[in-house]
């Protein structure tokens, strides 16, 4: 990561987080939490580093609410950055008010300034979690959210003895925002992280971290819930437990038919709830992540670990490794995703969009602008429709309800200007990369199906995303070029998996539908940090409806000022 340690100077960022809540009412509740940002300094790998902290903690709080609860997050900025915080996966009905990515939703909060969050959590349950989002600040600024199913009502899977959180994330040895700024200021993708982590801890591989290793207690003949959080920035990545299978019955809070898999692929912003039955010999295991990474690209093969280990069982036992997948095992993949499907259950439906109101088709691609005072004279983006994302300087949902004008169009292409042959030959042409603060709009409760496909402009590679204010079925994907004569006929309509973060396969397609019933200005991006800083996202502005519940609720009284 190069020798700068661009240490966080100056005034600490702090988010309070009472977690004195643990006893849940029979009805819905009001939480209260207190979220203090602040630099604290954290010793991971070798040397302490001040970082951004929640509550001084590393990573930050868990957030535990019912189903039916309001939940109210007093933010106060104690940093030298502004700041905002999204809660990823969380609707927010009419309330996009509360779902924080900067300049989006809201102005971010800036030093010395407070901001409540204040939502419902209406029809979800299950893991999600939250972060920074705002420059890179979610590198160390993020924790989990785990929403109980409403009292009385049982998991649709066996009763686990007891569950863990398991926050997978990365580790820079430098100040992250000063990595990122070094790519802007070279034009090339910065320096890769230093480390991956388990509950921020690299686990025993790396030097000087004996002390800083994840370690969880279980008993012979137990099941055990794993909440499992993708926190890394930039990294899709494997887990798996030496000599346990993980039966997968949950991702991005929404159950899923259970199965058994050695190991799972997790993408940066999904969840995956694991049952884990403690039926091997009494002894230490590692768990283990790393990445996965199928093109010619730098590789990130790093393995972080914690350790699963039976009661009884002494320190001094040498733990195994898992066999993890290869890192650029892409049948894997293609096979595990193919496996998720929804639950769609009398209990838990599927309720997907059979007839479609208006067809999207969005090409992912890369580009190089002039850039003179780079490494190469060129600076690398990348586009939705050959359109590199302009974040503005006021909150798109802002300008939206008060009608201001200028401040985005909403003529974002509904297919690419110009069709080619997409994951075809390595392009390097120029097909006119356009930059604008351009956005698509929406009918209200108008239903929607948007095909990702990734190109070959400049190199292929996977993409997670993410829709902010909704679920949406994935009900179908493929590799090479979507075929709208053909590929249709082969979409499952039956039980597709339902989330909020897809992974857009390396040289191929993900075709997604949702139902437009959320009124606001919902943000969709790239989950890779990288690649949304270089203008890989674009935006939503889905309609009011015409019913007395089918509009934007007004704005809080504390909603920050740009």
């Amino acid at each position: 990561m190069g020798s700068h340690h661009g240490f966080f100077l100056g005034i600490p960022f702090v988010l309070f987080v009472f977690l004195g809540f643990m006893l849940f009412p029979a009805e819905a509740a009001i939480k209260k939490y207190k979220f203090d940002i602040q630099v604290k300094s954290v010793s991971r790998l070798c040397h302490a580093k001040p970082i951004v902290t929640v509550n001084g903690r590393f990573p930050g709080p868990t957030i535990y609410v019912r189903e039916g609860d309001r939940v109210i997050v007093n933010v106060t900025n104690h940093a030298q950055y502004n700041m905002s915080i999204h809660w990823h996966g969380l609707k927010q009905y009419r309330n996009g008010w509360a779902d924080g990515p900067a300049y989006i939703t809201q102005c971010p909060i800036q030093t010395g300034n407070s901001y409540s969050y204040d939502f419902n959590v209406t029809g979800q349950r299950g893991t999600l979690w939250w972060h920074a989002h705002i420059l890179w600040l979610r590198a160390t600024v993020y924790g989990a959210v785990v929403i109980l199913p409403k009292q009385g009502t049982p998991f649709p899977f066996p009763q686990p003895h007891i569950e863990e959180i398991i926050l997978l994330g990365e580790w820079w040895h430098t100040d992250v925002e000063e990595v990122e700024k070094q790519g802007i200021k070279t034009g090339l993708p910065p320096n890769m992280s230093d480390a991956h982590t388990i509950n921020g801890k690299p686990g025993p591989l790396f030097p000087c971290s004996e002390k800083h290793t994840f370690a969880m207690e279980v008993e012979q003949g137990k099941t055990y819930l794993l909440r499992i959080i993708n926190a890394a920035l930039n990294d899709e990545l494997f887990f798996a437990i030496a000599g346990h299978n993980l039966t997968v019955v949950e991702v991005d809070a929404v159950y899923t038919k259970p199965f058994s898999t050695q190991a799972i692929i997790i993408a940066p912003g999904q969840t995956t709830n694991v049952l884990v039955q403690a039926n091997q010999m009494p002894s230490r295991y590692f768990m283990a992540t790393r990445s996965f990474m199928d093109v010619p690209l730098p590789i990130d093969n790093k393995t972080a670990t914690a350790i699963l280990q039976y009661k009884g069982i002494p320190n001094t036992i040498l733990p195994t490794l898992p066999q993890l997948p290869a890192p650029n095992d892409t049948s894997f993949v293609l096979h595990y995703n193919n496996k998720l499907r929804s639950l769609n259950s009398p209990e838990f439906p599927a309720d997907i969009p059979l007839k479609i109101d208006r067809k999207l088709l969005y090409t992912i691609g890369f580009g190089k602008d002039s850039c003179p005072t780079c490494v190469n004279g060129t600076r690398l983006l990348a586009t939705l429709n050959n359109i590199s994302f302009s974040m503005p300087q006021m909150a798109l949902l802002q300008a939206h309800y008060s009608s201001i004008k200028g401040v985005f169009k909403t003529d974002f292409p509904d297919k690419p200007p110009k069709p080619f042959n997409y994951t075809g030959a390595p392009l390097t042409a120029n097909l006119g990369t356009s930059h604008g603060t351009r956005l698509s709009k929406i009918k209200f409760n108008s239903t929607v199906e948007l095909v990702l496909q990734d190109t070959n402009l400049l190199t292929v590679e996977s993409h997670p995303f993410h829709l902010h204010g909704y679920n949406f079925f994935v009900v179908g994907t493929g590799i090479g070029n979507f075929d709208p004569a053909k590929d249709p006929a082969k979409y499952n309509l039956i039980d597709p998996i339902e989330r909020n973060t897809v992974g857009v396969p390396t040289g191929g397609w993900t075709a997604i539908r949702f139902r437009a019933d959320n009124p606001g200005v919902w943000f969709m991006h790239c989950h890779l940090e990288l690649h949304t800083g270089w203008g890989l996202k674009t935006a939503f502005v889905v309609e009011d409806g015409a019913g007395p519940n089918q509009s934007i609720l007004p704005p809080p009284n504390d909603l920050p000022p740009c």
